[in-house]
């Protein structure tokens, strides 16, 4: 006796979801399992998987010819989030769970042999599609409820097993339903107060930081780069929750979402080492490319310590990503896209000796050109604030530095200013406006601007470089109190960005 149902699941391609829809079609041919609609290698072993958890959960496995077909036919699949789905349609075209208790569900969660219902990575962006795509209610494996409960507007249901899940399909019967969840751990940032002298790179890191803007900091080791850039997090404004959970959807297709906590809204600080490849870095990897360092960093801070120690292939790839905000990555499996507008912050030693004082180096000063030219013109040319750090000559000063409540409380109202001017058309940090509307519709007066001009003029700046100039300057104003940059915001501006660091 053949019979025809149907099961709803998601195929992932980065963090943008798709409703697949899973047709089984049971008789019509000899015995076995034909899985066809572009599965991959792990969706293809889904077959002996599914049949051994239907078996094993203590329902009869037809034998006859199943012909499972996942549309859109076009759209690869890919992982073994899938199983559910197909066990629960096989099932329902046999005639054990009724097609109506499918409708508008969609089941996710791999299948262990023996029935038992296994977490998968990426259930957050899921449960987005489906909600975007009109699903009801969804049924997800117990370890991945906490994750689930984040997605509002859906009916959230866990299983511990096959069985269970095939249960409250049939009769209703009860599962899982998220609880309470804890908010999110939240440590207290250390303190700016803990960095000693160093006025002129701590006066560029609130600038950064009110503006959303790159930053290189240059000097001898231990003259408190890494703290500084350490500290920077704990200047941030939290993050608004359509921000929050587009980076909890990074992380959970990269398997880095914390599990049983609440939307966390801290800024993230992403700190790779310089021996990192380029797919770590960027994304990458087998099949379908998972997110990299830029992603994990999006809407929060991307670290490079000793940043002239990274190959020059990993510094370049970063160009893309800060222009645009996203990174694409190309496969034979596919293309896909993943956010990563990143706040960028290197720390580099000006040769490779480093000793503590400069006048100890034995560094030629072809060597010394050579070691920073690794920082590539095109990359420090999107770079809006350059800083050099001199040693330490005292441990304690008279005036001590402001503490991160101090400079935060400053930061978070330069910030607002900033929303709300630009909010409108659809920015929210000075560093996100495109040069053209600020040299059109909020153009400065032109004896503002001649610094500007000079410096084109001169050769000094190219005109990327004067419309990120340009945007320092508004962050200044706003930090300052003012409405509009005047001469003296554009030539800070320009002072920390001419700053040569080699």
């Amino acid at each position: 006796m053949g019979g025809l149902a149907r099961s709803w699941s998601v195929a992932l391609q980065g963090v943008d979801g798709t409703v697949v829809e899973i047709e089984a079609a049971i008789g019509g041919g000899l015995p076995g399992i034909h899985l066809v609609g572009l599965p991959d290698a792990a969706l293809h072993e889904s077959r002996d998987r599914v049949r051994a958890a239907v078996v094993n959960s203590g329902h009869s496995w037809p034998n006859e010819r199943i012909v499972l077909a996942l549309s859109p036919a076009t759209l690869r699949k890919t992982g073994s989030g899938f199983d559910l789905a197909l066990a629960c349609g096989v099932l329902a075209a046999d005639g054990t769970v009724p097609q109506r208790a499918l409708y508008r569900t969609v089941l996710l969660g791999e299948l262990a042999l023996d029935g038992r219902l296994r977490p998968v990575r990426g259930v957050l962006p899921c449960l987005l599609a489906a909600r975007a795509a009109g699903m009801r209610r969804v049924v997800v494996p117990v370890a991945a409820l906490a994750e689930a409960c984040l997605v509002t507007g859906l009916e959230i249901h866990g299983a511990t097993t096959l069985a269970e899940a095939v249960d409250f399909l049939i009769d209703g019967r009860a599962l899982h339903r998220p609880g309470a969840v804890e908010d999110a751990p939240r440590e207290e940032p250390p303190d700016l107060a803990d960095v000693v002298g160093q006025a002129d790179a701590r006066h560029a890191l609130e600038v950064a930081a009110a503006g959303g803007h790159h930053m290189l900091m240059v000097g001898p080791p231990g003259t408190g780069k890494t703290m500084l850039a350490r500290r920077i997090v704990g200047l941030l404004p939290d993050l608004p929750a359509d921000e929050a959970l587009a980076l909890a959807a990074i992380r959970s297709v990269a398997g880095r979402l914390p599990a049983g906590t609440a939307l966390s809204t801290v800024p993230p600080f992403v700190a790779p080492h310089h021996s990192t490849s380029t797919a770590a870095l960027v994304g990458g990897g087998s099949g379908i490319a998972r997110p990299g360092s830029v992603s994990l960093a999006h809407r929060g801070v991307l670290f490079l310590d000793e940043s002239a120690e990274f190959a020059p292939r990993l510094l370049e790839s970063l160009r893309t990503p800060l222009e645009e905000g996203e990174v694409r990555i190309s496969r034979a499996e596919g293309t896909v896209s993943y956010p990563a507008r990143f706040q960028l912050v290197l720390a580099a030693n000006p040769c490779p000796c480093a000793p503590a004082h400069d006048r100890d180096c034995i560094c030629t000063s072809l060597v010394r050109r050579r070691y920073l030219g690794r920082l590539s013109g095109p990359l420090l040319d999107r770079v809006d604030l350059r800083t050099w750090m001199h040693p330490v000559t005292a441990l304690t000063s008279d005036v001590p530095g402001e503490s991160t409540a101090t400079v935060r409380a400053r930061v978070l109202a330069a910030r607002a200013a900033a929303t709300e001017r630009w909010s409108a058309h659809g920015w929210r940090t000075n560093a996100e406006v495109p040069g053209p509307v600020l040299r059109s519709r909020f153009a400065l007066p032109a004896a503002v601007l001649r610094p500007l001009e000079t410096g084109l003029r001169a050769g000094d700046l190219t005109a990327r470089g004067a419309d990120r100039a340009l945007r320092v300057s508004w962050t200044i104003a706003d930090l300052g109190g003012r409405d509009r940059p005047d001469r003296e915001a554009v030539e800070a501006a320009l002072y920390f960005r001419d700053r040569r660091a080699a």
